[in-house]
């Protein structure tokens, strides 16, 4: 996942003057021995999905001390804790993703994983730590705040759903008002370190995967006219796939199509009854997004029909685009750029075409998902080891940042709210 930071933003003036910020990021920092070490509880114990009991143990503990309303899911191993600053005022939801991947790390910390084949790759340990130190932090200084914080420990986000499971289970009212905004940090190793950087509208992609099955009638390899050969239709299908895409979708609303996996086939000599495609779609629009579905569908049935193979295809969807408020993303980089100082707001220069989960929350709640940069001290952001690498490092000072950003974030929001774009 390569993020690339565009031109710094310079941040409002009421903002760089705003007394709520004054000496946000020095607490943040103070907070920093606390925010790593639970980094690195979490990254030598990752765990997969939507049951994270050991992880969720973690944030428990974490949290003991602070006066939170604390709640646990049923569905999945989620963590929700309520600050309430027992003044009036509206309701915003910071979010921490939890889970892990299934990758054997190689990254060659002094704190790497111990369990085999599983790693935080995505740097989903960093995020809940700088949410547990954000509330800390919010909470010493509740009396600025009028309103309340949701903060949403969530499981399940790498291709498990896990935020529509808590959305179903209550978290955008578990404060007994609904959220009114709501902000997400993703760090990310491509780009520089202490950098937030978002974009107005959309950010990441949907994500849905296919799969075509391609059937004809087997026989010897020598006598193919005896035979009803599916490979060639199959063959035919991955070009005009990948060509179609380029035939039929706006250029102006992006979209990727990539077969990933094509099998047939058992030796040489034999020609097979069946062969199988299977590939995601990437689209930053539901119109391009249900375009394709029915372009695919139809290309592959058509394709087949042409060499005589009967043809399935089943779309499976997963996350929808996860489209940012265009206020908020705005606000994001003046807070950033206020609080962490003013080179450190970033306008993203072209949304990612990963998808994220946090998708669920922004199609409910006006609110942002934003980038931290965390990219290794001596190393250049193009060149270093990406999210969802084996190898993938996070520069740890750019925590602070991270936790003084959502700290910002519930201030602004819990004393001037911020108007929707």
């Amino acid at each position: 996942m390569k993020v690339i930071a565009g031109d710094r933003s310079t941040p409002p003036a009421e903002l760089v003057s705003d007394p709520r910020f004054t000496g946000l990021l020095e607490a943040a920092r103070a907070l920093q021995p606390r925010t790593v070490a639970l980094r690195r509880l979490l990254h030598k114990n990752p765990e997969l999905g939507l049951d994270l009991p050991h992880s969720q143990a973690a944030v428990l503990h974490a949290l003991e001390g602070l006066d939170l309303r604390i709640s646990t899911g049923t569905a999945c191993s989620s963590v929700v804790a309520v600050l309430d600053s027992g003044q009036p005022g509206p309701t915003v939801l910071l979010r921490g993703d939890m889970d892990a991947l299934p990758l054997q790390e190689d990254s060659g910390l002094s704190f790497t994983s111990e369990v085999a084949g599983s790693m935080h790759a995505c740097g989903h340990d960093t995020h809940t730590a700088m949410l547990v130190s954000a509330a800390r932090l919010l909470h010493t200084r509740r009396d600025a705040l009028a309103g309340r914080v949701v903060f949403m420990f969530q499981p399940g986000e790498e291709g498990h759903h896990g935020a529509r499971y808590m959305i179903d289970e209550g978290v955008l009212d578990a404060a007994g008002q609904p959220v009114e905004r709501a902000f997400a940090l993703h760090i990310t190793s491509t780009a520089p370190s202490g950098v937030v950087c978002t974009r107005p509208g959309p950010i990441m992609a949907a994500a849905d995967s296919f799969l075509v099955r391609v059937t004809g009638r087997g026989g010897h390899g020598a006598l193919p006219e005896d035979a009803l050969d599916p490979v060639p239709a199959a063959a035919a299908m991955v070009g005009a796939l990948h060509t179609m895409v380029t035939r039929r979708i706006n250029a102006f609303d992006p979209a990727v199509l990539t077969v990933a996996r094509i099998t047939a086939g058992t030796t040489t000599n034999v020609i097979p009854e069946s062969a199988e495609l299977e590939g995601t779609v990437r689209t930053m629009s539901q119109d391009t997004r249900a375009l394709l579905h029915t372009e695919i569908t139809r290309l592959c049935e058509h394709i087949g029909a042409a060499h005589g193979c009967r043809v399935t295809v089943k779309i499976t969807e997963g996350y929808p685009p996860t489209i940012n408020d265009d206020g908020v993303a705005d606000r994001v980089l003046g807070l950033a750029g206020s609080v962490l100082g003013a080179s450190n707001g970033a306008a993203l220069t072209n949304p990612v075409m990963a998808a994220e989960d946090f998708s669920y929350v922004l199609q409910r709640v006006p609110g942002a998902l934003a980038f931290l940069g965390a990219c290794p001290p001596d190393t250049e952001p193009a060149q270093a080891a990406p999210n969802h690498s084996n190898r993938v490092h996070f520069d740890e000072s750019a925590f602070a940042g991270g936790v003084a950003t959502y700290a910002a974030f519930a201030l602004d929001a819990l004393r001037e709210p911020v108007r929707a774009g």
